[in-house]
């Protein structure tokens, strides 16, 4: 019969040896890694999670999503294995903390990143006003839209629940500014109906010392002071006012910076005439657009003339290389 030391010794595992074992095969955890985890049990203000800790991770409410969340089942479901960002160390139970909202962050960004590189137009609807613009939510993400970038007739108050088209102006995240734009993205629409050379009817909406705004079907061009006329006029307020429906030609379309130039002088039959006699600026609008049209017509195909001509004659001098050699 074997000696009881010996048995003990043979298959004896003490508790340090059961915890050495458990630390040298223990996953070590840090603050900003992804892990896997399995939701352990489901409470009122968050979640139990094993993620393969020595003690279940907690993973409390606020940092269930993106959005906003009042009961944990509406985004987890028990026994549900999903990816978690670890937020914080250890705490004094050994516990760590996790984060879903984290992760959904992150991809946020990237997809408003991509969006903005794809110079794609999106919607969203306003969710609440302040003195500086209109706030929405882009992929969870919360944005501003600067007044002098919303265009409506509405008061702002107006818009809260209204669903509107947008361009990016600033995506960055290290700022965490997310700035859109509701008249580029009008602008971009309306463009796409508009030609340079154009004549539109428009109703003046702003006088300021450098030119006029004009409402062309919903989105605002400027009339620059030197593009009124052919004179000089030390003011727009001399020859226009506030309301006035006048004829406007389209001399350029940034669809980039979401800006349309409009201009009245290059509709002037003679030169003063919007100062002297708009009525027949008007009048003569389409006709003189045409004019304009048509010079820019000769002056591209003079242009595309001197590209298509240099090569010719570089071939020909190259031809007579070869037949004196």
């Amino acid at each position: 019969m074997l000696n009881q030391d010996v048995k003990d010794a043979d298959i004896g595992f003490t508790h340090e040896d059961f915890a050495a074992l458990l630390d040298k095969y223990d996953y070590h955890f840090n603050p900003g890694d992804t892990v896997s985890g399995t939701v352990f049990s489901l409470e009122p203000r968050g979640a139990l999670i094993d993620i393969g800790a020595k003690t279940a991770a907690y993973l409390p409410i606020q940092e269930m999503s993106i959005n906003r969340v009042d009961h944990p089942e509406e985004v987890l479901r028990s026994n549900e294995t999903r990816e978690f960002f670890i937020l914080t160390d250890e705490n004094e139970d050994g516990q760590l903390t996790l984060s879903i909202r984290r992760i959904e962050y992150m991809r946020a960004w990237e997809r408003v990143r991509q969006l903005q590189q794809e110079d794609a137009t999106v919607r969203s609807g306003v969710f609440a006003t302040n003195r500086g613009g209109a706030l929405v939510r882009i992929e969870g993400l919360r944005g501003f839209i600067p007044g002098s970038h919303i265009s409506t007739r509405k008061p702002k108050e107006d818009l809260v629940g209204e669903d509107l088209p947008l361009k990016f102006l600033e995506v960055d995240e290290e700022r965490n500014r997310l700035v859109l734009s509701h008249r580029r993205a009008l602008v971009e629409r309306k463009m796409n109906g508009l030609q340079v050379g154009e004549v539109v009817l428009g109703a003046v909406r702003g006088l300021k010392p450098y030119g006029a705004f004009i409402d062309i079907g919903g989105v605002s061009g400027l009339l620059h002071i030197s593009e009124i006329s052919h004179d000089h006029i030390d003011t727009p307020h001399s020859v226009l006012n506030v309301n006035d429906e006048i004829k406007v030609m389209i001399i350029d379309l940034d669809a980039e910076r979401g800006r349309i130039s409009l201009s009245t002088k290059q509709l002037e039959p003679e030169p003063g005439d919007m100062v002297k006699n708009p009525d027949l600026v008007y009048d003569k609008a389409e006709e003189m657009a045409a004019k304009y049209r048509e010079a820019m017509r000769r002056q591209a195909a003079e242009q595309a003339g001197e590209i298509i001509d240099e090569p010719e004659e570089q071939y020909e001098e190259e031809e007579v290389a070869v037949a004196v050699d």
